[in-house]
């Protein structure tokens, strides 16, 4: 069994959400980040929303479940 990296994409979220923007995108850094060979994508939702929110759930899933990106 080999190691594998899983970025945590919730400091990008924080981000993104203390800007009440949509900039950073949690779906276009999770691109990128399988682009440059992750191999998984780690988010933790909490109950105050704080970093990842459910649409950022709903929105990496249709992302993960894509053909391309099916063997993440």
């Amino acid at each position: 069994m080999s190691t594998v990296l899983s970025v945590n994409l919730n400091k990008i979220a924080l981000l993104r959400n203390s800007r009440e923007t949509t900039i950073p995108s949690v779906v276009e850094a999770a691109v990128t980040c399988i682009q440059a060979g992750a191999q998984g994508i780690t988010v933790h939702p909490r109950p105050d929303m704080r970093h990842i929110r459910p649409s950022d759930v709903y929105d990496l899933a249709e992302l993960l479940s894509r053909p391309d990106y099916s063997d993440i």
